[in-house]
């Protein structure tokens, strides 16, 4: 019961959190740029003005599938961002960028969490699986203790990820705003409404990481006090 209610509780705040954040892009889309640029246009320009030109900006299906992909070098829009010309399409086309950047300077937060991703994705898909069986088992055999603490291990390197992925993402929406305004890209209203965009996107990612380390905790707490029971 206990771990239904931490879901629980972690799902709805994460809820409310997401809610917002469509509710500040929507707002922000409509304040329309004073450049007239579009949110590839935008990105197109950041990472030539980086330098970077092995760099593809490509369109995405979907709302909010804005990512940058370091395998194939691809700076991926979603079509709404891709096209439309508002503060939250630059906001967003920038920040992708700023990923861009990160990744052609050898941001070492960046560095890091790319090595973790083929671990995680294992471990990600297994892990509560693991803890549960184990769990499970612990109240016939001690073999159960070595599966669960095999499976918190395995859960862990999820939390670990999640802590990560926090200073790459706010790294790149610093990189995306410090560009946005010594280019003089935005107005003052577009500008604040940018920021504000990426500030809200960025809690989205403190949301996950506080609530995967409180998860770890409290299967921890199940583990190891029902080991000395």
């Amino acid at each position: 019961m206990g771990y239904y209610i931490i879901i629980g509780l972690i799902m709805l705040v994460s809820w409310l959190v997401s809610s917002q954040l469509k509710r500040k892009f929507e707002h922000y889309s409509k304040i329309s740029l004073r450049n007239g640029m579009s949110g590839a246009e935008i990105a197109e320009k950041m990472l030539a003005d980086h330098g970077i030109r092995d760099v593809q900006v490509i369109s995405t299906p979907g709302q909010l599938t804005d990512h940058y992909n370091p395998t194939n070098k691809t700076v991926n829009l979603s079509e709404g961002v891709y096209n439309m010309r508002n503060a939250s399409a630059a906001a967003v086309a920038a920040h992708e960028c700023g990923h861009a950047v990160q990744h052609a300077t050898a941001y070492e937060w960046l560095q890091m969490r790319s090595k973790l991703v083929p671990v995680v994705n294992i471990a990600s898909s297994m892990s509560q699986w693991v803890i549960m069986g184990g769990l499970l088992l612990m109240a016939a055999t001690k073999f159960g203790f070595i599966v669960a603490v095999i499976g918190l291990v395995l859960y862990a390197f999820g939390t670990v990820f999640s802590f990560i992925t926090l200073p790459v993402e706010y790294d790149a929406s610093k990189r995306a705003l410090a560009w946005l305004k010594n280019k003089n890209m935005l107005g003052q209203e577009e500008y604040a409404g940018a920021e504000d965009a990426l500030k809200w996107a960025a809690r989205t990612y403190v949301v996950a990481a506080v609530g995967s380390l409180v998860t770890l905790l409290y299967f921890a707490l199940r583990v190891f006090g029902g080991s000395r029971d």
